[in-house]
């Protein structure tokens, strides 16, 4: 694996693997966006158990890459699925961040 693609899993790792964990814990805010999508708790813990095992994946991928492939692959289709859940609930993208003063 190259610099980027390590640098890269190591970054998906610490942005999915303490969001994944919050979803196993059922932590209140977690709660409150299982609701707001209609989903049960149980349903969302498995969602949890899904990003913090693509998490683990990306980090075992640069000793095998088949595993790091699979996690990837894994973590895009689970990223697709959010994506059409949060647009089927009335969510649009907001487009570019834009600084208050430039509004």
């Amino acid at each position: 694996m190259t610099a980027a693609q390590i640098t890269l899993a190591v970054v998906l790792t610490l942005v999915f693997l303490p969001l994944g964990a919050a979803k196993i814990a059922a932590v209140p805010f977690m709660r409150q966006a299982a609701a707001h999508l209609d989903m049960s708790p149980g349903l969302y813990r498995v969602v949890g158990a899904l990003e913090v095992a693509a998490a683990v994946g990306l980090l075992l991928g640069p000793a095998s890459a088949p595993l790091g492939v699979a996690a990837a692959i894994g973590l895009a289709l689970l990223m697709t699925a959010a994506a059409v859940a949060h647009l089927r609930h009335g969510e649009r993208p907001r487009g570019p961040y834009r600084p208050p003063c430039l509004r």
